[in-house]
């Protein structure tokens, strides 16, 4: 009996001394409120200011206390009578070896938010983008039930192969729609925000998923929410959700991140307890243990000096990218190397990163349709104004520059050639395109520019700059390069002849000639040749675009109900590979075709230009 009172009576002094430092830790902030009945006679309470939502206490026992332990208690330690703490607290707040358990201390000071019903966002519809700002109708997936939706978008394995269908999926994913049926409104975010984060799209699905309130979360948002975090390299971001995540999962990523948000508030002294119970329990160890504590040093007065080398580590993970990027300590290129595309888009757009690391990425990036024409220039811009940039990206933005300023056409195109010609592989060669898109675009069409016409064009197309590249429609040459692109991509009708067609198929040096099979399955989508040209064009190719298969009639029927959203998951899911030899004609017929049914035509066209410029 001696032995629990010692114990019980150091509870209460590790207790009264936190209860005195909860002022002056959160001195910036709202007084935090103390349960009811939290002291028996309890001292005048400060003035509280009025604050929204409303904060409501957290759990405790509402067991009675004995007399026994009511006396036990009535003891004093210094100047402070422990009979003034609630007799619950201390009880609630001793393992089972009778010392201080943090975490029931946690739990029990913990506030939670109750919002009142006019504050709380409906779960009917969920999305970031409305049809003011380009997102799809409220109901673009129609009737479609939520398993199947989610089916569809769990089937989306590999990468997107095409650019312009990786946008057209990030708007549809990104838009504010009805949430189908059968499915947990939640977990259907879920889905959504974890395929952009596929996509490269961590901004993206990272705003997705804070368009559903806290109390509204599922263990599948939880899991991807805090993925999203660590994309955008934004730790801080996790903390509201913390609570909820270790109650919600198991996963050690959300035991770590108590110390670290602890220290984000100021609350050192727990994140170093935190931080050690986590060691014991070896929630993370290795490099992934030391980003955590370094994390924790950038916090509040953190004084932690903690060094990352990256010498032995083998494997890359979105721990290390999250806490690395965010801490200052990015992982080296090497383990970038071991990640898919998607990741190159995280860091391209990561701004606390270098310029010149995210250089690496921006070409991926605007291949997979992470960064536009516009975002890519902005960062050329950075490079050259950058004292940190290296010389051979300095020179690189440079010419850029040159594309973009010189005085005379000519020179503004030399620069653009050189940009074309120092790139390697077809997906840099593309991003090139994407980077002078504009640049090309202030080109005015001339006769003696005929045979380049075909890279302007394409390079144009990029960005979506259609009524630009039309402006060279009396430029080209029947079956050229450049009339082929003009032939799918015009926002104005473009007639067709089997004539032309013809020309192009002689000129087709493509394997298998498949940029012919492309240019037919796109006019033939399109409707810009008649049926007789078509046919006779697909004799000559032995191409049959009147095969059905499962995906076919699936895409045509969501095309006949006019669902877009059902559209575009169906297109995407017809367009996964590592490069355009992977796409079907036949498969790109019907995107198109079903593209233009449900209103969706300037994405069909910029989905067949782009696979005649990638092929």
């Amino acid at each position: 009996m001696h032995m629990r009172i010692k114990h019980i009576s150091l509870a209460a002094v590790s207790l009264g001394a936190l209860l005195v430092a909860i002022p002056v830790l959160g001195q910036n902030s709202p007084e935090f409120l103390l349960p009811p009945g939290f002291g028996e006679p309890a001292p005048a309470p400060r003035p509280v200011p009025a604050i929204s939502p409303t904060l409501v206490p957290g759990p405790v026992s509402a067991r009675p206390a004995t007399p026994q332990e009511s006396d036990r208690l009535s003891e004093t330690v210094g100047d402070r009578n422990v009979a003034e703490i609630d007799l619950d607290l201390p009880l609630l707040a001793l393992d089972e070896n009778g010392e201080l358990d943090l975490n029931a201390l946690d739990d029990a000071f913990q506030a939670q938010y109750a919002l009142s019903d006019g504050e709380r966002r409906s779960m009917a519809e969920i999305g970031v983008l409305t049809p003011q700002y380009n997102g799809l109708s409220k109901d673009a997936f129609g009737k479609e039930g939520g398993q199947y939706l989610t089916s569809l978008i769990r089937n989306l394995n590999g990468p997107i192969i095409s650019r312009w269908g990786s946008i057209l999926l990030r708007r549809t994913l990104l838009s504010k729609v009805v949430s189908p049926e059968n499915v947990s409104p939640a977990d259907w975010t879920a889905e959504r925000a974890w395929r952009l984060l596929r996509m490269g799209e961590a901004d993206a699905a990272r705003s997705l998923v804070l368009k559903v309130d806290g109390g509204n979360y599922t263990p599948r948002l939880y899991e991807v929410a805090m993925q999203a975090h660590l994309a955008t390299a934004d730790p801080a971001g996790i903390c509201p959700l913390v609570d909820g995540g270790v109650r919600a999962t198991d996963a050690p990523t959300w035991v770590m991140f108590r110390p670290i948000c602890a220290s984000f508030a100021g609350e050192q002294s727990r994140a170093t307890s935190l931080l050690q119970q986590a060691r014991r329990d070896k929630a993370a160890t290795g490099i992934d243990y030391l980003l955590a504590e370094k994390t924790i040093g950038a916090g509040f007065e953190g004084r932690r000096a903690v060094s990352i080398l990256w010498d032995d580590i083998e494997f890359f993970n979105n721990w290390r990218f999250g806490l690395g990027a965010a801490t200052g300590v990015e992982p080296p290129d090497r383990l970038y190397a071991q990640a898919g595309r998607h990741v190159q888009g995280w860091r391209a757009r990561a701004p606390m990163l270098s310029i010149d690391s995210r250089m690496k990425a921006a070409d991926t990036a605007a291949a997979i349709g992470v960064f536009s024409n516009q975002a890519m220039v902005d960062l050329y811009a950075a490079a050259y104004d950058d004292p940190e940039t290296s010389d051979d990206r300095k020179a690189l933005a440079s010419v850029l520059r040159q594309a973009y300023t010189n005085d005379t056409a000519g020179s503004r195109l030399a620069a653009m050639r050189d940009l074309w010609g120092r790139s390697k592989g077809e997906l840099t060669r593309y991003s090139a395109k994407i980077l002078t898109a504009r640049a090309a675009a202030k080109i005015p069409p001339a006769d003696v520019l005929g045979d380049q016409s075909a890279d302007l064009i394409a390079s144009m197309l990029t960005a979506g700059l259609d009524r630009s590249a039309i402006r060279w429609a009396d430029v080209v040459d029947q079956g050229s390069d450049g009339w082929a692109l003009l032939a799918v991509a015009s926002p104005t009708k473009f007639p067709v002849t089997y004539s032309a067609l013809d020309d192009f198929g002689d000129a087709d040096v493509s394997a298998e000639q498949l940029r012919s099979k492309f240019l037919l399955a796109a006019v033939s989508g399109l409707g810009r040749a008649d049926q007789q040209a078509i046919d006779d064009f697909a004799n000559d190719l032995s191409l049959d675009l009147t095969r059905s298969t499962r995906w076919t009639r699936a895409i045509q029927s969501a095309a006949r109900r006019g669902q877009p959203g059902t559209v575009a998951l169906l297109a995407a899911v017809g367009m996964q590979g590592r490069n355009w030899k992977a796409m079907s004609p036949l498969h790109l017929y019907h995107i198109i075709q079903s593209l233009k049914r449900v209103g969706l035509e300037p994405e069909a066209r910029m989905i067949a230009a782009e696979a005649l410029t990638r092929t």
